[in-house]
């Protein structure tokens, strides 16, 4: 066993003591975080990473005192910066990362997304999802969950019809001319774009190629409210809280939705990739 998955389970076995004394089933937990109850049984049993958003709602949620609730968030930092934590993420299941990724979107009601090869995940369809997660499993040797990672992907795009909330997304057109499925799979999924271009809390920017990039892409980000950057690399999800991080994202976001088209000007460059997809399937 390594240090990095005892580490794992000792924080685990802490957050269950926290719960039990609390006098909670891991079922009331779950309600009382809007998380799914399998989740609760994960982070217990070290099967899955705690995140720094995890322990702090479930110390509040236990009323654990400040001391305890700084040293559980300092445990989740140590193990969220060790370098195999990528592993250790994959080996969990791609499910669970969707449901981690849900949670996050639930407390977040202002959106901002760059992502520079892919189409974003909660605008694919089921059919490109299936297509992603099957590469995704391969790369990473992750268990074999595709159906329920799909599935859970789906639940996730519900969040888009929630007026409350405020979607923008910016990608370059690149991204709509990555072969990562069949060309049949491709053209329904633009076709999905140009239904949700139209939603009235939803701004989709495509930044066409004879368009100036004020930056190169290297890597996509999501800016959560103003408080908090995903951004992905190949081997780890980095979380960036610190203001002056969080506002270089939010400047480079502006910066390239300045250079995308949005509204019916997005949908023709849309509608001219699609016609070339369709073009390809008469060959």
């Amino acid at each position: 066993m390594t240090s990095f998955q005892q580490a794992r389970i000792d924080l685990g076995s802490q957050l269950r003591q926290l719960r039990e004394a609390a006098h909670l089933s891991g079922k009331d937990l779950a309600e009382r975080l809007r998380w799914q109850p399998s989740k609760v049984s994960r982070l217990e049993n070290a099967r899955q990473t705690a995140t720094e958003d995890d322990v702090v709602v479930w110390a509040q949620a236990v009323q654990a005192s400040a001391a305890t609730t700084d040293d559980l968030i300092r445990q989740a930092i140590a193990l969220l910066e060790r370098h195999d934590d990528w592993r250790q993420r994959h080996r969990s299941g791609l499910a669970a990362i969707q449901e981690d990724i849900r949670d996050l979107e639930a407390r977040t009601r202002l959106f901002r997304v760059f992502e520079p090869n892919i189409v974003v995940g909660l605008l694919q369809t089921a059919e490109y999802s299936r297509h992603v997660f099957s590469k995704v499993k391969r790369l990473y040797s992750a268990p074999d969950q595709i159906d329920a990672a799909v599935r859970v992907r789906m639940q996730r795009q519900e969040i888009l019809y929630d007026r409350a909330r405020t979607f923008r997304f910016v990608l370059p057109e690149s991204a709509l001319h990555t072969r990562l499925a069949p060309l049949d799979v491709m053209r329904g999924q633009l076709d999905r774009l140009l239904a949700v271009s139209t939603l009235p809390n939803v701004e989709f920017g495509v930044v066409p190629y004879d368009a100036e990039l004020p930056a190169a892409p290297i890597n996509g980000f999501w800016i959560y409210n103003d408080a908090m950057v995903g951004v992905a690399t190949l081997t780890k999800d980095l979380v960036l809280r610190d203001p002056e991080d969080v506002a270089f994202y939010v400047r480079a976001f502006d910066d390239f939705a300045k250079a995308a088209a949005f509204d019916e000007d997005g949908r023709d460059v849309i509608i001219r990739i699609l016609d070339g997809y369709r073009k390809q399937s008469s060959h």
